[in-house]
Protein backbone atom coordinates (compact mmCIF):
# COMPACT_ATOMS: atom_id res chain seq x y z
CA UNK A 1 0.00 0.00 0.00
CA UNK A 2 1.62 3.81 -1.25
CA UNK A 3 2.18 5.58 1.97
CA UNK A 4 0.28 8.57 2.20
CA UNK A 5 2.47 11.69 3.02
CA UNK A 6 1.75 15.70 3.96
CA UNK A 7 4.29 18.31 2.86
CA UNK A 8 5.70 18.29 6.67
CA UNK A 9 6.96 14.77 5.96
CA UNK A 10 8.83 15.89 2.99
CA UNK A 11 10.24 19.49 5.01
CA UNK A 12 11.70 16.17 7.35
CA UNK A 13 13.29 14.84 4.45
CA UNK A 14 14.55 17.33 3.45
CA UNK A 15 16.22 18.18 6.43
CA UNK A 16 17.80 14.77 6.96
CA UNK A 17 19.25 14.97 3.68
CA UNK A 18 20.82 18.10 3.93
CA UNK A 19 22.99 16.81 6.99
CA UNK A 20 24.24 14.22 4.60
CA UNK A 21 24.76 16.49 1.96
CA UNK A 22 26.98 18.57 4.57
CA UNK A 23 28.28 15.31 6.11
CA UNK A 24 29.75 14.07 2.31
CA UNK A 25 31.22 17.16 1.59
CA UNK A 26 28.55 18.70 -0.89
CA UNK A 27 28.54 22.59 -0.98
CA UNK A 28 25.37 23.52 -2.60
CA UNK A 29 23.19 27.02 -3.18
CA UNK A 30 20.14 27.49 -0.80
CA UNK A 31 17.20 25.24 -2.06
CA UNK A 32 13.59 25.81 -2.80
CA UNK A 33 11.27 23.47 -3.91
CA UNK A 34 7.83 23.63 -5.52
CA UNK A 35 5.64 20.82 -6.06
CA UNK A 36 3.70 20.90 -9.19
CA UNK A 37 0.88 18.39 -11.38
CA UNK A 38 1.50 17.14 -14.50
CA UNK A 39 0.14 20.47 -16.41
CA UNK A 40 2.29 22.59 -14.42
CA UNK A 41 5.62 20.40 -14.98
CA UNK A 42 4.65 20.27 -18.66
CA UNK A 43 5.10 24.21 -18.85
CA UNK A 44 8.13 23.83 -16.95
CA UNK A 45 9.85 22.01 -19.21
CA UNK A 46 8.33 23.53 -22.39
CA UNK A 47 10.11 26.90 -20.92
CA UNK A 48 13.27 25.35 -19.88
CA UNK A 49 12.46 25.04 -16.14
CA UNK A 50 12.34 29.03 -16.09
CA UNK A 51 9.20 30.89 -13.85
CA UNK A 52 9.44 33.29 -16.18
CA UNK A 53 10.39 33.31 -19.92
CA UNK A 54 9.20 35.37 -22.64
CA UNK A 55 6.44 34.52 -25.55
CA UNK A 56 6.76 32.20 -28.19
CA UNK A 57 5.43 30.10 -30.24
CA UNK A 58 7.90 27.45 -30.04
CA UNK A 59 7.27 26.93 -26.53
CA UNK A 60 3.57 26.41 -26.99
CA UNK A 61 4.22 23.94 -30.09
CA UNK A 62 6.65 21.87 -27.42
CA UNK A 63 4.04 22.05 -24.41
CA UNK A 64 1.58 20.90 -26.80
CA UNK A 65 3.61 18.32 -27.98
CA UNK A 66 4.93 16.84 -24.62
CA UNK A 67 1.36 16.65 -23.51
CA UNK A 68 0.09 14.76 -26.00
CA UNK A 69 2.75 12.29 -25.92
CA UNK A 70 2.18 12.03 -22.08
CA UNK A 71 -1.62 11.67 -22.09
CA UNK A 72 -1.26 9.25 -24.91
CA UNK A 73 0.90 7.67 -22.73
CA UNK A 74 3.87 8.14 -25.23
CA UNK A 75 6.10 9.85 -23.17
CA UNK A 76 6.47 10.26 -19.07
CA UNK A 77 7.51 13.10 -17.22
CA UNK A 78 10.86 13.52 -15.14
CA UNK A 79 10.55 13.14 -11.55
CA UNK A 80 12.20 16.76 -11.00
CA UNK A 81 13.54 19.69 -12.99
CA UNK A 82 16.27 22.02 -11.16
CA UNK A 83 17.50 25.47 -12.27
CA UNK A 84 20.93 26.79 -11.93
CA UNK A 85 20.64 29.38 -10.10
CA UNK A 86 20.95 31.07 -6.53
CA UNK A 87 18.94 30.18 -4.75
CA UNK A 88 18.41 26.85 -6.76
CA UNK A 89 14.98 25.79 -7.96
CA UNK A 90 13.64 22.31 -8.61
CA UNK A 91 9.94 21.51 -9.05
CA UNK A 92 8.71 18.29 -7.67
CA UNK A 93 5.67 16.00 -9.13
CA UNK A 94 3.22 15.88 -6.59
CA UNK A 95 2.36 12.48 -7.20
CA UNK A 96 5.22 11.01 -6.69
CA UNK A 97 5.08 8.83 -4.24
CA UNK A 98 7.26 9.29 -0.65
CA UNK A 99 10.28 7.08 -2.26
CA UNK A 100 10.44 9.17 -5.59
CA UNK A 101 10.16 12.47 -3.59
CA UNK A 102 13.16 11.50 -1.23
CA UNK A 103 15.16 10.35 -4.17
CA UNK A 104 14.92 13.67 -6.01
CA UNK A 105 15.48 15.84 -3.60
CA UNK A 106 19.42 13.59 -2.86
CA UNK A 107 19.15 14.22 -6.38
CA UNK A 108 18.52 17.77 -6.59
CA UNK A 109 21.28 18.48 -4.18
CA UNK A 110 23.57 17.18 -5.92
CA UNK A 111 23.11 18.59 -9.16
CA UNK A 112 22.85 21.75 -7.07
CA UNK A 113 27.01 21.19 -5.92
CA UNK A 114 27.95 20.95 -9.57
CA UNK A 115 26.08 24.04 -10.26
CA UNK A 116 27.68 25.71 -7.64
CA UNK A 117 31.35 24.57 -8.18
CA UNK A 118 31.88 23.42 -11.74
CA UNK A 119 34.21 25.81 -13.44
CA UNK A 120 31.52 25.34 -16.74
CA UNK A 121 28.82 26.89 -14.55
CA UNK A 122 31.05 29.95 -13.22
CA UNK A 123 29.93 32.67 -15.44
CA UNK A 124 26.17 31.98 -15.80
CA UNK A 125 26.03 35.03 -12.34
CA UNK A 126 23.86 32.23 -10.88
CA UNK A 127 22.43 34.94 -8.22
CA UNK A 128 20.89 37.06 -10.99
CA UNK A 129 19.38 34.29 -13.36
CA UNK A 130 15.82 34.46 -12.43
CA UNK A 131 15.91 38.04 -12.44
CA UNK A 132 17.71 38.33 -15.79
CA UNK A 133 15.16 36.26 -17.27
CA UNK A 134 12.12 37.59 -16.01
CA UNK A 135 13.60 40.84 -17.09
CA UNK A 136 14.20 39.86 -20.76
CA UNK A 137 10.84 38.91 -20.58
CA UNK A 138 9.18 41.82 -19.84
CA UNK A 139 11.59 43.76 -22.37
CA UNK A 140 9.88 41.09 -25.18
CA UNK A 141 6.52 41.28 -23.52
CA UNK A 142 6.91 45.21 -24.24
CA UNK A 143 8.17 44.89 -27.73
CA UNK A 144 5.40 42.73 -28.53
CA UNK A 145 2.81 45.15 -27.00
CA UNK A 146 3.97 48.32 -28.82
CA UNK A 147 1.85 49.15 -31.63
CA UNK A 148 4.63 50.44 -33.37
CA UNK A 149 6.40 47.09 -33.43
CA UNK A 150 4.15 44.09 -32.34
CA UNK A 151 4.32 40.80 -32.43
CA UNK A 152 3.87 40.26 -36.05
CA UNK A 153 7.40 41.92 -36.51
CA UNK A 154 9.16 40.66 -33.21
CA UNK A 155 8.29 37.01 -33.89
CA UNK A 156 10.20 36.61 -37.26
CA UNK A 157 13.47 38.29 -35.51
CA UNK A 158 13.15 35.40 -32.58
CA UNK A 159 12.60 32.68 -35.01
CA UNK A 160 15.79 33.44 -36.66
CA UNK A 161 17.64 34.28 -33.40
CA UNK A 162 16.40 30.74 -31.67
CA UNK A 163 17.78 29.28 -34.79
CA UNK A 164 21.54 30.56 -35.08
CA UNK A 165 21.77 30.95 -31.32
CA UNK A 166 24.47 27.96 -30.69
CA UNK A 167 26.54 29.45 -33.38
CA UNK A 168 28.10 31.22 -30.71
CA UNK A 169 31.34 31.13 -28.20
CA UNK A 170 31.05 27.61 -26.12
CA UNK A 171 33.51 27.80 -23.77
CA UNK A 172 33.10 31.51 -22.08
CA UNK A 173 36.87 30.75 -20.42
CA UNK A 174 38.35 31.61 -23.31
CA UNK A 175 38.06 35.39 -23.45
CA UNK A 176 37.52 37.33 -26.58
CA UNK A 177 40.11 38.97 -27.83
CA UNK A 178 39.11 42.97 -28.35
CA UNK A 179 39.61 44.99 -31.64
CA UNK A 180 43.10 46.50 -30.65
CA UNK A 181 44.21 42.87 -29.23
CA UNK A 182 43.69 41.39 -33.14
CA UNK A 183 44.80 44.14 -34.32
CA UNK A 184 48.53 43.81 -32.18
CA UNK A 185 48.58 40.26 -32.96
CA UNK A 186 47.73 40.10 -36.69
CA UNK A 187 51.04 43.29 -36.98
CA UNK A 188 53.17 40.59 -35.28
CA UNK A 189 52.03 37.93 -37.75
CA UNK A 190 53.19 39.50 -39.96
CA UNK A 191 56.20 40.55 -39.47
CA UNK A 192 59.07 38.19 -40.75
CA UNK A 193 61.07 35.47 -38.69
CA UNK A 194 63.89 36.00 -37.06
CA UNK A 195 66.91 35.19 -39.23
CA UNK A 196 70.07 34.92 -37.79
CA UNK A 197 71.56 34.60 -41.56
CA UNK A 198 69.49 37.86 -42.32
CA UNK A 199 73.70 39.80 -43.54
CA UNK A 200 73.84 37.43 -45.75
CA UNK A 201 71.02 37.03 -47.85
CA UNK A 202 67.78 38.91 -48.54
CA UNK A 203 65.12 38.71 -45.57
CA UNK A 204 61.48 38.51 -46.38
CA UNK A 205 59.21 41.23 -47.63
CA UNK A 206 57.28 42.82 -44.96
CA UNK A 207 53.99 42.65 -45.74
CA UNK A 208 51.46 44.91 -44.04
CA UNK A 209 48.08 43.29 -43.27
CA UNK A 210 44.56 44.42 -44.39
CA UNK A 211 43.68 45.91 -41.09
CA UNK A 212 40.37 47.39 -42.32
CA UNK A 213 38.58 43.46 -42.62
CA UNK A 214 35.72 42.83 -40.79
CA UNK A 215 36.42 40.82 -38.82
CA UNK A 216 39.95 40.55 -38.66
CA UNK A 217 39.59 37.11 -36.85
CA UNK A 218 36.73 34.70 -37.57
CA UNK A 219 33.97 34.93 -35.09
CA UNK A 220 31.91 32.27 -33.65
CA UNK A 221 29.03 34.98 -32.00
CA UNK A 222 27.12 35.00 -35.21
CA UNK A 223 24.55 36.97 -33.42
CA UNK A 224 26.31 39.01 -31.87
CA UNK A 225 28.42 39.83 -35.02
CA UNK A 226 24.93 40.86 -37.18
CA UNK A 227 23.77 42.99 -34.08
CA UNK A 228 27.26 44.86 -34.36
CA UNK A 229 27.53 45.33 -37.49
CA UNK A 230 24.39 45.62 -39.59
CA UNK A 231 23.51 49.72 -39.40
CA UNK A 232 20.10 49.10 -40.44
CA UNK A 233 18.67 46.94 -36.99
CA UNK A 234 16.40 48.97 -34.95
CA UNK A 235 17.60 49.37 -31.34
CA UNK A 236 15.08 46.45 -30.65
CA UNK A 237 15.83 44.28 -32.57
CA UNK A 238 19.14 44.10 -31.71
CA UNK A 239 17.71 43.61 -27.80
CA UNK A 240 16.45 40.62 -29.31
CA UNK A 241 19.52 39.78 -30.74
CA UNK A 242 21.40 40.12 -26.96
CA UNK A 243 18.55 38.71 -24.92
CA UNK A 244 18.49 35.00 -27.71
CA UNK A 245 22.35 35.51 -27.24
CA UNK A 246 22.77 35.60 -23.53
CA UNK A 247 19.69 32.82 -22.71
CA UNK A 248 21.96 30.76 -25.37
CA UNK A 249 24.91 30.97 -23.11
CA UNK A 250 22.87 30.17 -19.90
CA UNK A 251 21.96 26.90 -21.09
CA UNK A 252 24.79 25.86 -23.21
CA UNK A 253 26.92 24.84 -19.84
CA UNK A 254 24.36 21.97 -19.21
CA UNK A 255 24.69 20.91 -22.54
CA UNK A 256 28.38 20.66 -22.67
CA UNK A 257 27.94 18.59 -18.58
CA UNK A 258 24.98 16.39 -19.52
CA UNK A 259 26.97 12.89 -18.39
CA UNK A 260 29.12 14.31 -15.73
CA UNK A 261 26.34 15.62 -14.25
CA UNK A 262 23.57 13.46 -14.29
CA UNK A 263 26.39 10.84 -13.58
CA UNK A 264 27.71 12.99 -10.31
CA UNK A 265 24.01 13.45 -8.86
CA UNK A 266 23.09 9.73 -9.78
CA UNK A 267 26.09 8.63 -7.12
CA UNK A 268 25.20 10.79 -4.79
CA UNK A 269 21.85 10.21 -4.52
CA UNK A 270 22.79 6.52 -4.33
CA UNK A 271 25.32 7.44 -1.64
CA UNK A 272 22.20 9.51 0.28
CA UNK A 273 20.11 7.09 0.26
CA UNK A 274 22.16 4.02 1.36
CA UNK A 275 23.18 6.44 4.33
CA UNK A 276 19.86 7.17 5.59
CA UNK A 277 17.10 5.00 7.94
CA UNK A 278 14.97 4.46 5.22
CA UNK A 279 11.66 2.31 6.34
CA UNK A 280 12.17 -0.88 4.26
CA UNK A 281 9.11 -0.84 1.61
CA UNK A 282 10.80 2.50 0.78
CA UNK A 283 14.34 1.28 0.49
CA UNK A 284 13.17 -1.55 -1.98
CA UNK A 285 11.47 1.12 -3.78
CA UNK A 286 14.24 3.18 -3.89
CA UNK A 287 16.32 0.17 -5.63
CA UNK A 288 13.92 -0.68 -8.22
CA UNK A 289 13.79 3.25 -8.85
CA UNK A 290 16.98 3.61 -9.24
CA UNK A 291 17.94 0.39 -11.20
CA UNK A 292 14.96 2.00 -13.66
CA UNK A 293 16.98 5.28 -13.85
CA UNK A 294 20.40 3.49 -14.57
CA UNK A 295 19.50 0.96 -17.03
CA UNK A 296 20.95 1.28 -20.62
CA UNK A 297 19.01 2.36 -23.39
CA UNK A 298 19.26 0.27 -26.41
CA UNK A 299 21.09 1.89 -29.29
CA UNK A 300 21.44 5.35 -27.53
CA UNK A 301 23.50 6.68 -24.46
CA UNK A 302 21.76 7.18 -21.16
CA UNK A 303 23.49 10.10 -19.39
CA UNK A 304 22.39 8.45 -15.88
CA UNK A 305 24.10 5.36 -16.84
CA UNK A 306 27.51 6.34 -18.15
CA UNK A 307 27.86 9.28 -15.76
CA UNK A 308 27.61 6.81 -13.19
CA UNK A 309 30.16 3.96 -14.15
CA UNK A 310 32.42 6.91 -14.88
CA UNK A 311 32.79 8.16 -11.59
CA UNK A 312 32.41 5.02 -10.27
CA UNK A 313 35.28 3.57 -11.72
CA UNK A 314 37.34 6.91 -10.75
CA UNK A 315 36.67 6.39 -7.30
CA UNK A 316 38.02 2.50 -7.91
CA UNK A 317 40.82 3.53 -9.63
CA UNK A 318 41.98 6.26 -6.51
CA UNK A 319 40.80 4.25 -3.55
CA UNK A 320 41.44 0.38 -5.19
CA UNK A 321 43.86 0.95 -8.13
CA UNK A 322 45.29 -2.20 -10.07
CA UNK A 323 48.91 -3.19 -9.98
CA UNK A 324 48.58 -2.59 -14.27
CA UNK A 325 47.05 1.34 -13.40
CA UNK A 326 50.35 1.72 -10.59
CA UNK A 327 52.42 0.28 -12.83
CA UNK A 328 51.27 2.78 -15.59
CA UNK A 329 50.02 5.88 -13.59
CA UNK A 330 51.82 5.69 -10.04
CA UNK A 331 50.52 5.25 -7.13
CA UNK A 332 47.31 7.36 -6.47
CA UNK A 333 47.82 10.97 -4.23
CA UNK A 334 44.15 11.49 -3.75
CA UNK A 335 41.34 9.26 -2.26
CA UNK A 336 38.68 8.90 -4.82
CA UNK A 337 36.67 11.19 -3.36
CA UNK A 338 39.23 13.76 -3.07
CA UNK A 339 39.57 12.88 -7.14
CA UNK A 340 35.80 13.04 -7.99
CA UNK A 341 35.51 16.43 -6.31
CA UNK A 342 38.45 17.78 -8.08
CA UNK A 343 37.14 16.27 -11.13
CA UNK A 344 33.64 17.88 -11.01
CA UNK A 345 35.15 21.15 -10.26
CA UNK A 346 37.67 21.68 -13.49
CA UNK A 347 36.20 19.40 -16.12
CA UNK A 348 33.25 19.05 -18.75
CA UNK A 349 31.82 16.42 -20.78
CA UNK A 350 34.25 16.01 -23.71
CA UNK A 351 37.43 15.60 -20.83
CA UNK A 352 35.94 13.92 -18.99
CA UNK A 353 34.81 11.29 -21.00
CA UNK A 354 38.13 11.35 -23.11
CA UNK A 355 40.42 11.02 -19.36
CA UNK A 356 38.04 8.51 -17.71
CA UNK A 357 36.48 6.45 -20.25
CA UNK A 358 38.75 3.65 -20.63
CA UNK A 359 38.97 0.28 -23.02
CA UNK A 360 37.24 -1.96 -20.25
CA UNK A 361 34.21 0.71 -19.27
CA UNK A 362 33.57 0.52 -23.02
CA UNK A 363 33.27 -2.83 -23.05
CA UNK A 364 30.98 -3.20 -19.42
CA UNK A 365 28.96 -0.35 -20.76
CA UNK A 366 28.48 -2.38 -23.96
CA UNK A 367 29.26 0.61 -26.66
CA UNK A 368 29.44 0.03 -30.22
CA UNK A 369 29.29 2.05 -33.52
CA UNK A 370 26.97 1.80 -36.21
CA UNK A 371 26.34 3.05 -39.45
CA UNK A 372 23.08 3.24 -42.20
CA UNK A 373 24.58 0.96 -44.76
CA UNK A 374 21.83 0.39 -47.88
CA UNK A 375 18.60 1.30 -45.18
CA UNK A 376 20.08 -1.25 -42.77
CA UNK A 377 21.73 -0.70 -39.53
CA UNK A 378 24.87 -2.47 -39.38
CA UNK A 379 27.65 -2.02 -36.46
CA UNK A 380 30.68 -1.08 -37.65
CA UNK A 381 32.76 -0.82 -34.32
CA UNK A 382 32.88 -2.69 -30.96
CA UNK A 383 35.58 -2.46 -27.92
CA UNK A 384 36.00 -6.35 -28.09
CA UNK A 385 37.86 -5.66 -32.05
CA UNK A 386 40.62 -3.10 -30.17
CA UNK A 387 37.86 -0.43 -31.63
CA UNK A 388 37.59 1.46 -28.13
CA UNK A 389 39.20 4.66 -29.40
CA UNK A 390 37.20 4.88 -31.97
CA UNK A 391 33.71 4.66 -30.45
CA UNK A 392 35.12 6.67 -28.00
CA UNK A 393 36.16 9.86 -30.53
CA UNK A 394 32.79 8.98 -32.00
CA UNK A 395 30.92 9.84 -28.79
CA UNK A 396 32.73 12.61 -28.10
CA UNK A 397 31.86 14.40 -31.29
CA UNK A 398 28.22 13.74 -30.02
CA UNK A 399 28.08 15.14 -26.40
CA UNK A 400 26.80 18.49 -25.85
CA UNK A 401 27.48 21.33 -28.59
CA UNK A 402 30.07 18.81 -30.20
CA UNK A 403 27.09 17.44 -32.08
CA UNK A 404 26.64 20.68 -33.83
CA UNK A 405 28.43 22.24 -36.43
CA UNK A 406 31.19 25.06 -35.65
CA UNK A 407 30.36 28.15 -37.86
CA UNK A 408 32.24 31.51 -37.80
CA UNK A 409 31.79 34.81 -39.63
CA UNK A 410 34.79 35.07 -41.83
CA UNK A 411 33.93 38.56 -43.81
CA UNK A 412 31.58 41.14 -43.90
CA UNK A 413 32.37 42.61 -47.04
CA UNK A 414 32.81 39.24 -49.02
CA UNK A 415 33.37 40.03 -52.86
CA UNK A 416 33.20 43.84 -52.28
CA UNK A 417 29.59 43.92 -52.10
CA UNK A 418 28.12 43.41 -48.48
CA UNK A 419 27.97 39.44 -48.64
CA UNK A 420 28.14 38.21 -45.06
CA UNK A 421 30.42 34.96 -45.80
CA UNK A 422 30.63 32.56 -42.49
CA UNK A 423 32.86 29.37 -42.56
CA UNK A 424 32.07 26.09 -41.72
CA UNK A 425 35.12 24.35 -39.73
CA UNK A 426 34.89 20.96 -41.54
CA UNK A 427 35.60 17.90 -38.93
CA UNK A 428 35.16 15.14 -41.40
CA UNK A 429 31.22 15.81 -41.15
CA UNK A 430 29.37 17.11 -44.16
CA UNK A 431 26.63 19.81 -43.58
CA UNK A 432 23.01 18.59 -45.22
CA UNK A 433 21.95 21.47 -47.68
CA UNK A 434 18.72 21.67 -46.76
CA UNK A 435 19.48 22.75 -43.01
CA UNK A 436 22.68 25.02 -44.34
CA UNK A 437 19.07 26.31 -47.15
CA UNK A 438 17.30 26.79 -43.88
CA UNK A 439 20.20 28.25 -41.76
CA UNK A 440 21.03 30.51 -44.27
CA UNK A 441 17.79 31.81 -44.75
CA UNK A 442 17.95 33.03 -41.20
CA UNK A 443 20.65 34.95 -41.33
CA UNK A 444 20.00 36.62 -44.35
CA UNK A 445 16.76 37.51 -42.55
CA UNK A 446 19.12 39.38 -39.66
CA UNK A 447 21.60 40.37 -42.21
CA UNK A 448 19.55 42.14 -44.04
CA UNK A 449 21.84 41.65 -47.67
CA UNK A 450 23.34 38.39 -49.35
CA UNK A 451 24.93 35.97 -47.12
CA UNK A 452 27.67 33.19 -48.21
CA UNK A 453 28.92 29.83 -46.57
CA UNK A 454 31.61 28.38 -47.31
CA UNK A 455 32.43 24.48 -46.64
CA UNK A 456 33.71 21.23 -47.67
CA UNK A 457 32.40 18.07 -49.42
CA UNK A 458 34.52 15.39 -50.86
CA UNK A 459 37.38 17.31 -50.35
CA UNK A 460 36.64 20.26 -52.15
CA UNK A 461 35.67 23.15 -51.14
CA UNK A 462 31.91 24.09 -51.78
CA UNK A 463 29.71 27.62 -51.90
CA UNK A 464 26.23 27.92 -50.98
CA UNK A 465 24.58 31.47 -51.55
CA UNK A 466 21.56 32.83 -50.07
CA UNK A 467 19.92 36.37 -51.53
CA UNK A 468 16.73 37.78 -52.08
CA UNK A 469 16.41 35.24 -55.03
CA UNK A 470 16.85 32.43 -52.91
CA UNK A 471 19.25 29.71 -52.72
CA UNK A 472 21.86 28.21 -54.46
CA UNK A 473 25.57 26.33 -55.22
CA UNK A 474 28.22 28.82 -55.80
CA UNK A 475 30.59 26.68 -56.06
Amino acid sequence: MERIYETSDLEAWDEKIRVKVEEFGLTCYDQEFELCDHTQMLGAMAYHGMPAHYPHWSYGKAFERQSTLYNHGAAGLPYEMVINASPSLAYLMSKNSLCLQILTIAHVYAHNDFFRNNATFKFTQADNVIPAFKARADRVRDYMEDPSIGMSKVEPVLDAAHALSMQCSRNPAIRKLSQDEQKQRALAAAQPPADEYSKIHKRPDYIEPDLSKVPLEPDEDILLFIRDHQPRLSDWERDLLTIVHQEAQYFIPQMETKIMNEGWATFWHREIMNSLDLPQDIYLEFLVRHNQVVQPIAGDINPYHVGLKVWDDIKRRYDEPTDDEIARDGKPVMTGNEAMFALRETDRDSSFLRRFLTEDLCGELGLFEFQSQDGALVVTETPDEGEWKTIRETLLRSVGTASMPVIKVEDADYDQNGTLLLAHEHDGRNLHPGYAEHSLAHVHRLWGRPVALKTESAGETQVWCYDDNGFRDAS
